[in-house]
């Protein structure tokens, strides 16, 4: 089985958390801030910073906005933020998540301790601010948007929420299609051990996860099951609490797919924001004081639902959407809408091709692949005419005579006959210019196990969520291959894989296209 080192992923996360978490600190002089320690679930200590608006005095009721970190983030991550909140009327406690640099207790992963630490800073802030109990927001990116959601869960005083770049469900997120996101994961482990202390129940499930111990995947879903919002659905709509989800189209941490099927759920007042980027690439700029869409709309988010304030953001499409390939936003009222026109085209030619070996193409590098997609519109490309057949199944559409839109998630139907009980195949949909050269609209992975060799099963797979324009005179590809460095594959030495399109079945690709 191949594996990719975990040393490069764990130099990319320092390299890319410490770009991040340095940039605010210049600023943390002139903020006012005061930074204490408020005691957490169990006593546990947490570094935090609070600001208050200037000349508040001890009777007023302000609104509260709670901000947890990020992963392997310090506590001054959301000074920028947490001053331009505090400049229009809002009390702000940003705190350094449990077990990450100098707050106390180990790392939870957003356990049941993570989110009575949320519940303890709201008490504590309520108790030493001039904040207003009735209106208590959260908001955070990565690691503090899930806190935040799971927190609504269980804290029925959280009236509004803005998670951004978070996750909704944690095991679609980093075992898409029972795949190990290994660079994601590693990353993120790698991070933890660099700037905290991971507990005894993560260091578990981590090596679990990374050394494909498939003896206890149940023990990391149900693990993973406890740490995701999606579980607390219930409770989150009972609460009531305004929800904004705010994610990349590239995310390789937390694919966009799972936040939309989570928005489609909640029942209270709600918005969903997709953009160009890969994980917190969105929001990054607005961390270091810049002008940011993201965090624009998280303020008028809070502004309407906590103040009160008649800003139209509920008066607006609540799904709102940038396309990787131009500028400008796209309102849709929900998320069915938005790849409602599907497109097939048939998979015919049967394929069969070897496993083991990297045909060429791939979804890139965490972080830096979609980053530069982001500023510079560059996804990863491919010559398709020269893709080694053995190693790639290839299928294309019509040459569209008439520039495209892709919009929402593209589905994938086949049967797939493997020479081994178990395997890996990663699709990935191309737009493909009149020389033949690709670029990577979505991909996914797929794996399974306990297959009985050569007998064919049927596989439905959805591709991640994205928005991307075909121009005219391009046709799109589907191209499977068996490789790819962000997943850990398990295809045994020598397996081959077939993929084929009964009659009484046909193989298909369904992409949500409608004419631009």
């Amino acid at each position: 089985m191949r594996r990719t080192p975990l040393a490069l992923a764990v130099s990319a996360a320092l390299v890319a958390g410490t770009a991040l978490c340095l940039a605010p600190a210049a600023q943390a002089a002139d903020t006012g801030i005061r930074f204490v320690d408020i005691a957490g679930e169990g006593g546990t200590v947490l570094k935090a910073n609070v600001v208050t608006p200037a000349g508040a005095g001890p009777s007023a009721r302000l609104p509260l906005i709670v901000l947890p970190t990020s992963w392997a983030m310090p506590q001054i991550e959301y000074l920028a933020q947490a001053q331009k909140l505090a400049d229009s009327g809002y009390v702000v406690v940003s705190y350094n998540s449990r077990g990450f640099w100098q707050s106390g207790g180990e790392i939870e992963t957003a356990g049941p301790k993570d989110v009575a630490d949320a519940s303890k800073v709201i008490d504590w802030a309520l108790a030493n601010t001039p904040a207003d109990a009735d209106h208590v927001g959260m908001a955070g990116v990565s690691y503090g948007a899930g806190i935040s959601l799971l927190a609504a869960a269980h804290d029925p005083r959280i009236k509004a929420v803005a998670a951004l770049s978070g996750w909704a469900d944690l095991i679609d997120s980093i075992y898409s299609g029972r795949t190990q996101h290994l660079q994601a994961a590693a990353l993120l482990g790698g991070a933890g051990y660099l700037t905290g202390r991971p507990g005894p129940e993560l260091k578990e499930v981590l090596g679990d996860f990374l050394s494909s111990n498939l003896d206890k995947e149940d023990e990391m879903i149900a693990w993973g099951r406890k740490r995701s919002p999606a579980a607390y659905l219930d409770r989150i709509n009972a609460n009531g609490a305004a929800i904004m989800l705010g994610n990349a189209w590239g995310d390789t941490i937390f694919p966009p797919n799972q936040y939309a099927s989570f928005y489609e759920k909640l029942t209270g007042p709600k918005r969903l924001e997709f953009r160009p980027g890969d994980h917190a690439t969105a929001e990054a700029t607005g961390l270091l004081g810049l002008p940011n869409d993201t965090w624009t709309s998280a303020h008028r988010w809070f502004d309407h639902h906590l103040k009160g304030v008649d800003n139209g953001i509920d008066r607006e499409q609540p799904v709102r959407l940038k396309s990787r390939s131009a500028d400008g936003y796209e309102g849709y009222p929900d998320w069915k809408s938005v790849h409602a026109n599907q497109r097939k085209f048939a998979l015919s030619d049967p394929e069969h091709l070897w496993a083991n070996v990297d045909s060429g193409a791939n979804g890139g590098i965490t972080l830096l692949t979609n980053l530069l997609d982001q500023f510079l519109r560059t996804p990863p490309t491919v010559s398709v005419p020269l893709l080694p057949r053995a190693f790639a199944g290839v299928w294309q559409s019509e040459r569209y005579t008439t520039p495209q839109r892709v919009r929402g998630t593209a589905k994938v139907h086949t049967t797939v006959t493997s020479t081994k009980g178990s395997g890996t195949f990663v699709a990935y949909l191309y737009d493909v210019g009149p020389l033949g050269v690709g670029k990577l609209i979505s991909n996914a992975p797929y794996t399974f196990h306990d297959r009985t060799p050569g007998q064919p099963f049927t596989v439905d797979l959805e591709l991640f969520s994205t928005a991307y324009d075909v121009p005219a005179g391009h046709r799109l590809a589907l191209v499977v291959d068996t490789v790819d460095a962000l997943y850990i594959e398990h295809n045994p030495t020598g397996a081959q894989l077939t993929f084929s399109s009964p009659s009484a079945d046909p193989s298909y690709v369904s992409v949500p296209l409608r004419e631009k």
